[in-house]
């Protein structure tokens, strides 16, 4: 392909000027520069200078068909000739929550927000007002998005988190108010004693245990259904509730990683995937509780608005990318997903490396450990190990043309055949026989106790 005219060193120049840090968001930051897309379709991504790479990140997770699907493509061009935004409602909405509530048996009603962080905020607002309680419980480690209570201890570390009995509620943001981390409190994933433990102290004023049930930051591995449970029958006895941050697993099965458990959640957020490759966010779950946001109701308890919410492109796009990853389509990706793993595997039984991968459904994670992690704390990674996954998805990102999550992670899309699982093992095999040398060097000094 001829070079366009501008390279992507040039442009980011440019962007130094006009944005702090020449980005909006630091997930595309990489030095020395970040690249930028001129044009895309499926799997495949071309950068301004004309370099195409296979895109296995899909936009952190939110695009299930990948990019400029032709279905979508044409009803949402078609929704923009009518118009994108009203202070009136649309059908749109109508249309895609009957889809989404009949898609999955918790789902009794639902409100349609602009993204993913905004609908765990409105989720746990609407926990305390139901439960006229204060705090929120939830994992060490676990993302949910940007908002103050959500992101304590997301990123806690060896020399602030503390014992694995008590983990410390550590601020993300410098300046986060003192009482922001009083009304929070932090648990071991997967940890049924000492979850439960840490809850009773704080019985009598947790709203809502907050669960994201495939944890990407965490290590991407599933809660156990005796986890699950054990938290289900705890949140009953204490008037709680049980939340789930469902943005990125709602992806694992038709209806939600929630599908997997005996039990349910009472109030699930999505985001991502939903939007169809627009921005979008939803609660959804028990009528009862949903209440609280009723604009009929004597006394408003929850006033909620937002000028985006609910907008017809977004809900439009949704509805159609929903409708399209349908069951067969859930478990068609999930199976190409699973023969990405076996062989991915393979490759490092052939490079003899010390790795393993942790995953559910249409998403996997490579850890730089021969022993799948169990907990955040097995999963952290060292200032070496993020030095040296870092090495191995530059290689793979610049030599091999190939887009991973900034963890080592993958996040599928229906777009993606063999073909392109095929370049994703071979690439990664040679990479991993590039960073063998190293990889061996942090086993023996991690045995030893050096880090």
């Amino acid at each position: 392909m001829k070079l366009l005219h501008n390279s992507n060193k040039a442009v980011y120049e440019r962007a130094c000027h006009v944005l702090t840090g020449g980005v909006s968001r630091n997930t595309i930051f990489r030095k020395p520069h970040p690249f930028y897309v001129a044009t895309s379709k499926g799997s495949y991504i071309t950068d301004i200078e004309g370099v195409e790479r296979i895109d296995f990140a899909n936009n952190m997770a939110s695009l299930i068909h990948g990019h400029s699907h032709p279905a979508i493509t044409e009803a949402v061009i078609d929704q923009i000739k009518r118009g994108t935004a009203f202070t009136m409602g649309t059908e749109a909405e109508v249309r895609f929550a009957e889809l989404m509530i009949e898609r999955s048996g918790t789902f009794e009603r639902m409100r349609f927000v602009n993204s993913g962080t905004e609908a765990v905020m409105t989720m746990l607002k609407t926990s305390r007002v139901y439960t006229k309680k204060p705090k929120i419980a939830k994992a060490e480690g676990a993302y949910h998005g940007t908002y103050d209570y959500a992101e304590i201890s997301q990123t806690s570390n060896p020399d602030n988190w503390g014992s694995i009995d008590k983990p410390n509620t550590n601020r993300v943001v410098d300046g986060t108010p003192q009482g922001v981390l009083d009304d929070v409190v932090v648990y071991p994933f997967n940890d049924i004693e000492r979850t439960l433990n840490i809850l009773d102290e704080h019985a009598d004023d947790i709203a809502c245990v907050l669960i994201d049930p495939v944890p990407h930051r965490i290590g991407l591995f599933p809660a156990t259904e005796e986890f699950i449970q054990a938290i289900y029958t705890w949140t009953r006895k204490h008037n709680a509730l049980m939340v789930f941050d469902e943005v990125v697993t709602y992806r694992v099965n038709y209806g939600g990683k929630q599908d997997s458990f005996s039990v349910k959640p009472d109030l699930t957020a999505m985001g991502k995937m939903i939007g169809g490759g627009f921005p979008i966010g939803a609660l959804a779950g028990r009528s009862d509780i949903m209440e609280v946001l009723d604009p009929r109701g004597r006394i408003l308890r929850h006033p909620h608005s937002g000028t985006f919410s609910a907008n017809p492109v977004s809900t439009t796009a949704g509805r159609v990318a929903m409708e399209l990853f349908d069951k067969e389509a859930v478990l068609t990706l999930n199976a190409l997903t699973k023969t990405a793993v076996d062989q991915i595997e393979e490759a490092m039984a052939i490079a003899d490396v010390p790795l393993s991968v942790t995953g559910a459904g249409s998403m996997f994670r490579i850890h730089l450990q021969p022993d799948k992690p169990k907990s955040y704390r097995e999963a952290y990674h060292t200032k070496e190990k993020k030095e040296l996954i870092n090495e191995l998805l530059d290689y793979m990102f610049l030599e091999e043309n190939i887009i991973m999550i900034n963890t080592g992670a993958c996040m599928f899309a229906t777009s993606l055949t063999q073909k392109e699982v095929d370049r994703l093992s071979e690439g990664l095999l040679k990479g991993f026989q590039l960073i063998k040398p190293k990889l061996d060097r942090l086993q023996i000094n991690t045995a030893e106790g050096y880090f």
